[in-house]
């Protein structure tokens, strides 16, 4: 079974996990350590010429008391803290206070002297006289070397790799005991997941048939009174590849985010057509107003929604695009509704008038959006009335569908 695939892929991963954890602590990698011996092995190469290089610095420092071994033969020469001191006695000799004002610059370069001769007698100190001290640096390279080719670039990431192995093994457990409860525990989610599931495809085929009933009934008043919404509820089948498919009424369904049912919108769109999924079947202006209806009857359902309608009036016009428009301003109690409309029947419900102007200049033509006032509000209605903006009539017309619409907005 799955489980038991499982329970042997973790049972190889501990002893994986435990294979290199001990390789790892054989060797005891210290932090930084792969750095530090390259450094180490490059002063190790070069013992000879850093030890010549450092005793005749001294020498000539401290002159040939300090290094009678000196290979250079300088050891009964004169060095620099000699010189120095002597300088300083004929300096302080004098009565010139102008000369004897320079004897603290020169007693400060004496300690200077005297401490950077300090630091090279460590130095040379604590250079390696072990003539396999280079041979044991190689080795431990090496070492290091074998655990970096494994688990990561350097010491530090292996230091790493070790510390997440260690939890990842805390976490672990390939006993029989674990095993069965894992066991038992996912088949007391499975019980609960198909009860839940099992609901909540009730009440969805339950009110697919009510919803699909009220979205009918609004699109009589869109221009759409022969078409037919169907809200189909159908389980989802799970396939050869579901990794966990869910058993409810004896049928492998797959569960998903969702629940387990494909929720499939399809429109007839005219009486004696047969119901097709909706996105084939609904041009532009049928969809948004589908989408219409089923805001008008959802819009108690939720609140603070801007919606988007575009062509949601194409192919209607006079009583039905009125209508649409009273739907509209409806939705807008709840909503924020933004309608893009060529029809001054849905234009007058709007609460605030947006006109887009293009305006050929120097520089070619500019767009701009400006909101209409009151009385420009009557002109451009007037002017979506078939041109009618220069006469009486239109203008008249323009007002009375303000008047209209403004009574519908407060019923």
């Amino acid at each position: 079974t799955e489980r038991t695939r499982s329970s042997r892929e973790l049972a190889q991963e501990v002893d994986r996990l435990e294979f290199g954890l001990n390789e790892i602590d054989t060797v005891a990698p210290q932090p930084a350590e792969d750095v530090a011996i390259v450094s180490d092995v490059r002063r190790l190469s070069d013992l000879d010429s850093l030890r010549s290089a450092a005793a005749a610095a001294q020498v000539a420092m401290l002159g040939g008391a300090a290094a009678p071994d000196d290979a250079d033969g300088a050891a009964d020469g004169v060095g620099a803290l000699d010189l120095l001191g002597e300088a300083r006695s004929r300096i302080e000799s004098s009565d010139d206070p102008a000369l004897t004002g320079l004897g603290p610059r020169l007693a400060e370069a004496i300690a200077v002297i005297t401490d950077l001769s300090a630091d090279l007698t460590g130095y040379l100190a604590e250079l390696p006289s072990d003539p396999g001290a280079l041979d044991t640096l190689l080795n431990r390279q090496a070492e290091l070397k074998s655990l970096t080719r494994k688990y990561a670039a350097d010491v530090d990431g292996v230091l790493e790799w070790a510390e997440q192995a260690r939890e990842r093994l805390t976490k672990i457990d390939v006993s029989a005991e674990a095993l069965a409860a894992l066991a038992s525990r996912v088949d007391d989610c499975s019980a609960a997941l198909a009860v839940a599931a099992t609901a909540l495809s009730q009440a969805r085929t339950k009110y697919a048939v009510k919803l699909a009933k009220a979205v009918t009934t609004e699109l009589g008043g869109l221009a759409m009174g022969k078409a037919r919404l169907e809200v189909t509820v159908q389980p989802l089948v799970a396939g050869t590849q579901d990794s966990a498919p869910l058993t409810v009424d004896g049928r492998a369904v797959h569960a998903g985010s969702a629940g387990i049912d494909e929720v499939e919108f399809r429109l007839a769109a005219h009486s004696g057509a047969q119901a097709l999924p909706i996105s084939k079947s609904a041009s532009g202006g049928e969809l948004s107003r589908v989408m219409l209806a089923l805001e008008v009857v959802l819009a108690g359902a939720e609140s603070s929604a801007t919606m988007v309608f575009d062509e949601v009036d194409a192919g209607v016009g006079g009583r039905a695009a009125v209508e649409i428009g009273r739907r509209l301003a409806r939705l807008a109690r709840t909503h924020q509704v933004i309608v893009v409309t060529h029809l001054p029947q849905v234009a007058a419900f709007a609460d605030t008038h947006l006109v887009v102007d293009k305006v050929d200049g120097r520089k070619g033509a500019d767009s701009g959006v400006r909101t209409l006032t009151d009385g420009e509000r009557v002109v451009e209605l007037a002017r979506m009335l078939a041109g009618l903006d220069d006469t009486q009539t239109g203008r008249a017309h323009a007002e009375e569908l303000l008047a209209t619409a403004k009574a519908a907005r407060t019923d």
